[in-house]
């Protein structure tokens, strides 16, 4: 894959015209991963990489309104484009509560498909240039850095493992917000089972000993939820 290939999830439970898409979306330079119903859809995006996702909202399994409040429980900012036959208002609303950033119905050409497409990666052009600089996180008193895996109080550096530095990240980005259990095991460890559970357990311990020299900085636990990180100002 090249360097700066976009990597789109496409979800579309009608084989023929999902293979067209991929086909021709693959042609104009986009790496394209093709599911043919919800579930599977909702699997690859925890299991990959995507930098763009188009769903079908009629699909079996699970509906493309359900796979897109999913894939905003943990990446609130990867572009979503819907594909349905339906028109009505209240659909297209539906849509875009659901988090949403374009609608297009069916039929639609590829060219219209594509120009959709452009306009919105245009639109988050800012935010994919300064993805770096997005890694970076102030927690109180401390830095973290998560591309080089580094937490940082008063020039003391503290080297995290990966997967610490990914769950720290999920904790970042859902800073004095509730991060239910089953989104950070689904979307670090790709499954929520019991021995995963004690796992990513463990590595919360480790973090909350890591960010202890802050009393400004809380990592709780939320009963039968979750965790949140808290910030005291």
């Amino acid at each position: 894959m090249e360097k700066n290939q976009i990597r789109v999830l496409l979800a579309e439970d009608d084989r023929n015209l999902g293979n067209i898409l991929k086909n021709y979306l693959d042609a104009k330079g986009y790496s394209t991963t093709l599911c043919i119903n919800g579930e599977e859809a909702t699997e690859s995006f925890f299991s990959k990489d995507f930098d763009f996702c188009i769903l079908d909202i009629m699909m079996p399994v699970k509906d493309g309104f359900a796979v897109a409040r999913e894939i905003r429980a943990v990446n609130p900012k990867v572009p979503v484009l819907f594909l349905t036959a339906k028109s009505l208002q209240e659909d297209k609303l539906k849509g875009f509560e659901a988090g949403a950033d374009d609608y297009i119905t069916k039929p639609f050409s590829m060219e219209e498909l594509l120009l959709r497409m452009q306009a919105i990666l245009r639109r988050t052009e800012e935010t994919v240039k300064n993805a770096e600089q997005e890694n970076i996180f102030t927690i109180g008193q401390y830095v973290f850095d998560f591309n080089r895996q580094l937490l940082t109080l008063r020039g003391k550096e503290l080297k995290l493992t990966s997967k610490e530095a990914s769950l720290l990240r999920l904790l970042c980005t859902h800073a004095n917000q509730v991060l239910e259990r089953s989104v950070a095991l689904n979307k670090i460890w790709q499954d929520d089972s019991y021995f995963n559970a004690r796992s990513m357990d463990v590595y919360i311990v480790k973090l909350r000993k890591y960010l202890k020299e802050d009393t400004s900085v809380e990592l709780i636990n939320v009963h039968g939820i979750g965790f949140k990180l808290v910030m005291n100002t």
